[in-house]
């Protein structure tokens, strides 16, 4: 029997999602071609239980992306979400705006958001997933082929209009850019990084949300990890060569840092009574302008180390620790 957890507007939208969604980028797998950005080897049948876990857990939306494992990721979900019909069924986010090259993925992927590409690849979204209309479709990145955003944002108000996707949004865009989108129509989501050791959202693009009635579904909670408590500088040097965080400044040069914030969650958490990671994002729903933070897991269980967040709240003393240990931002 599927759990019931509190759920929310997103922005001005229709979709009504829980504060915590699960993220499948871990389960597009490991590094294939030129995609440097695997989370090392991953069992589908794993994944098909993890997200299928999610959902019986009240979890009500699932984010991917075309281009994690090349399509892979969103065959996953396909699969997953075939079986759940009418409310039951998750809503289905996803992404685009980036390619490669099918017959030689070792070529570099490429940012590209035209109005031609981005018609393509909705299409190729829709038949990976299965689905005849994507609930919140978005452009993962600015483009870096020169389109300007104007060009691309009016090709995905078209693909909204067009009833392929119900709600189209950005990912990893600044004000800038969000307020020459939002000209043109109305953004309905902004995907922005955000954690307790990357704080940045928090002066710029979260208050623009707020402001702007855009739903901001908030990515990285957990600093890819570091924050759950699962990790230490020990399991951090042994990571396979093929997960990407292997080379990431947060698990190597922060990382002394990141881990003493990730202590101070530990003990916020132990007053709460929940798991270290349900604190960890917790701690980035009590911003305003945050609908909901994406959360990846690649075991079921994983789901339930961060599962509570979803209704957690923390007290004013609980940021104020968090920020002594070296976090950068607390609530307005």
């Amino acid at each position: 029997m599927r759990t019931e957890l509190p759920v929310i507007p997103l922005g001005r939208t229709d979709l009504k999602i829980t504060r915590v969604g699960l993220g499948a980028w871990a389960v597009g797998g490991p590094r294939r071609g030129d995609w440097a950005f695997g989370w090392g080897p991953q069992d589908d049948d794993d994944s098909v239980g993890t997200i299928r876990s999610a959902i019986e857990r009240g979890v009500n939306w699932i984010d991917t992306a075309a281009i994690y494992g090349l399509g892979h990721s969103e065959t996953i979900v396909g699969r997953v979400v075939r079986d759940f019909a009418g409310p039951d069924r998750p809503y289905i986010f996803t992404k685009g705006g980036v390619v490669w090259d099918d017959a030689d993925p070792s070529q570099p992927s490429r940012r590209v958001a035209n109005a031609a590409s981005l018609r393509a690849e909705v299409n190729a979204s829709l038949r990976r997933l299965g689905v005849e209309q994507i609930d919140l479709y978005q452009v993962h990145w600015p483009a870096e082929n020169g389109t300007p955003v104007e060009e691309y944002w009016q090709a995905m108000l078209d693909i909204q209009q067009s009833g392929k996707a119900r709600w189209v949004g950005l990912s990893n865009h600044s004000v800038p850019q969000l307020t020459a989108a939002a000209h043109l129509g109305r953004v309905a989501s902004l995907q922005p990084k955000f954690s307790a050791i990357a704080t940045q959202s928090a002066s710029d693009v979260l208050p623009w949300c707020d402001q702007n009635g855009t739903g901001a579904i908030v990515y990285s909670p957990m600093g890819s990890g570091l924050l759950s408590g699962a990790f230490t500088a020990t399991r951090v040097a042994g990571l396979p060569d093929d997960d990407w965080r292997k080379q990431s400044e947060d698990f190597t040069t922060n990382l002394d840092r990141n881990l003493a914030i990730g202590a101070a969650l530990g003990k916020i958490a132990e007053r709460h009574g929940v798991p270290q990671a349900a604190a960890a994002v917790a701690w980035t729903l009590g911003f305003r302008g945050v609908t909901g933070a994406i959360v990846g897991a690649r075991r079921p269980a994983q789901v339930d180390d961060w599962l509570p967040a979803a209704s957690l709240h923390l007290t004013a003393e609980d940021y104020a620790e968090v920020r002594a240990a070296g976090a950068g931002a607390v609530p307005a």
